[in-house]
């Protein structure tokens, strides 16, 4: 087993190198000055650098690496400041293999979630960025000073390669995962900026990486992680604003969006869920309210736009899925909401579209001509939103969102009648689209309160037995995804007797909206 150990002596007048190999009776030690001018360096003195540094790395002891080469004392000698350390037949291979290495430690460091972990750096993530940014900084100078004087040679381009890996490295890990803020300018952040700094200064192109990828050979760099560093870039520069300024302003906004979604797709999968909903906000930001035209949703990268509102049970989720509703032109969300009603399977979602679709239908009425949200368009929206999912044996409580806000709607088409009678098949649809709904919601409430009324009583005849333990258990009923058979005899009730008032309210609505027919119709109540 190999051990190497780099260090200085008592005085810290000389770089110590020491190896020594277990299980063999051999040690060696390398003591060289500080102030060794590089003309009375030996090459054997360069290519026992050269073994230290691969000897650490390969031992899973970057970290000491590191440290020794972030030693100011240390920066003297141009061994470190020309990158000697690593240098070989390639210097920009060598360098590569350095900075993969060193990131490869620094990866297996778990990343910080709140401020306190991040200040406290138990692990020594921050410091190791910093120190990998400290030791990157010489190369990235170097590249950029050739490229000023346009002399960069074969191998510069070389080097540029691996730096940029290095990038895309570090934006995966850990800049995906850490939990960033413009307002705090933590150590991470300062990584972040640092990165984005080192891209401006091997001059890559921001709209290059983020979104004309596909047409670069990432000959060093696998798909995936192109597309999960591009995915964190997009969201340095939109979100967090870093490097903005660099950004060009020739986009449209429109293009960005498209672009981005891409990226927020790959967000999804990698379940950064505060990233991808305020690069998806910040995204849809500059777009005009209702210019997504609906040749968008045909496109496969914005399959994912509907899965944002289940990203969290937070309401910033809801208020992104609304800012995508907003954007989107009167075809394009008729499109969009039929889809949703077809496929989300969510009362809550379902009854939010519901509710979506009334204020379209105000705003129609109102004068925005349009025909996506009256006449017989509006029809193909109505069949859905007025079913139930198991017809009679629908579970009314699972379902209430959008039973309720269906109710309210029909309430409101009622109430529009002349509007909605200026064409008599429509509205003869429409009747009998209301009349098969109610039928069938009342035949529903019906059977809903008999069964819950039912097991209402059976609990009252069990609690008068004062019994210590109710023995009879509820085992069919779920109310919002909670088993009542796990619930107390006295929460039970309490939940059985809410049951019966959620029906007396659907059935209230029920007899309004018959009451409004009649009244419509001229007939008596």
């Amino acid at each position: 087993m190999l051990k190497v150990q780099i260090g200085t002596n008592l005085c810290g007048k000389y770089f110590l190198i020491s190896t020594a190999c277990y299980g063999v009776n051999y040690t060696r030690h390398l003591f060289i000055q500080r102030e060794t001018p590089e003309e009375d360096l030996k090459p054997e003195d360069y290519q026992q650098f050269r073994d230290v540094g691969a000897a650490c790395l390969s031992g899973g002891d970057g970290q000491q690496l590191l440290k020794f080469i972030q030693d100011e004392k240390n920066q003297v000698t141009s061994l470190i400041l020309d990158g000697r350390l690593t240098l070989d037949e390639s210097r920009a291979a060598s360098v590569g293999l350095a900075l993969s290495a060193l990131h490869k430690q620094l990866s297996r460091l778990p990343v910080p979630y709140t401020q306190q972990q991040e200040e406290a750096d138990e692990h020594g993530l921050c410091c190791c960025c910093v120190a990998l940014a400290t030791f990157t900084r010489p190369f990235v100078d170097g590249v950029k000073k050739k490229d000023e004087n346009c002399n960069p040679t074969p191998e510069d381009d070389e080097l540029k390669a691996e730096i940029l890996k290095f990038c895309m490295l570090s934006l995966k890990e850990p800049l995906l995962e850490a939990e960033l803020n413009r307002d705090r300018k933590s150590t991470l952040w300062l990584f972040a900026v640092e990165i984005m700094i080192i891209l401006s200064a091997i001059r890559e192109s921001l709209p290059g990486l983020l979104f004309f990828s596909s047409l670069r050979k990432f000959t060093t760099m696998d798909t995936d992680l192109s597309k999960e560093s591009a995915a964190c870039l997009a969201y340095l520069l939109f979100v967090q604003l870093i490097a903005m300024d660099t950004f060009p302003a020739v986009f449209n906004p429109v293009f960005i969006l498209q672009c981005n979604m891409e990226h927020i797709n790959q967000l999804l999968s990698r379940y950064a869920i505060s990233k991808l909903q305020a690069l998806f906000a910040k995204s849809l930001e500059k777009v005009e309210d209702n210019s997504l035209p609906v040749g968008v949703l045909d496109l496969e990268s914005f399959y994912s736009a509907p899965q944002v509102r289940y990203t969290t049970k937070l309401e910033s989720g809801l208020k992104v899925f609304q800012l995508f509703i907003n954007k989107l032109d009167a075809e394009a969300k008729h499109k969009f909401f039929r889809c949703m009603l077809k496929t989300s399977h969510h009362a809550g979602v379902e009854g939010y579209i519901v509710n979506n679709i009334r204020s379209q239908i105000q705003s129609t009425i109102k004068g925005e001509a349009n025909k996506w949200f009256l006449g017989t368009e509006l029809l193909l929206l109505l069949e859905l939103v007025l079913s139930l999912p198991q017809a009679a044996e629908t579970d009314l409580l699972t379902n209430m969102d959008k039973i309720m806000e269906s109710l309210n709607l029909l309430r409101y088409l009622l109430t529009r009648d002349k509007e909605l009678k200026s064409d008599a098949d429509v509205w003869e649809e429409l009747c009998r689209i209301k009349d098969e709904y109610l039928k069938m919601l009342r035949v529903c409430i019906s059977m809903s309160r008999a069964y819950y009324s039912a097991e209402m009583k059976a609990l009252k005849e069990e609690r008068k037995l004062k019994q210590a333990r109710s023995t009879r258990l509820l085992k069919t009923i779920t109310v919002k995804h909670d088993k009542v058979s796990h619930m107390s005899p006295e929460v039970q009730y309490q939940v059985l007797q809410s049951a019966l008032v959620t029906f007396d309210l659907m059935e209230s609505l029920v007899v309004r909206i018959d009451e409004i027919t009649e009244e419509k119709q001229g007939k008596p109540h």
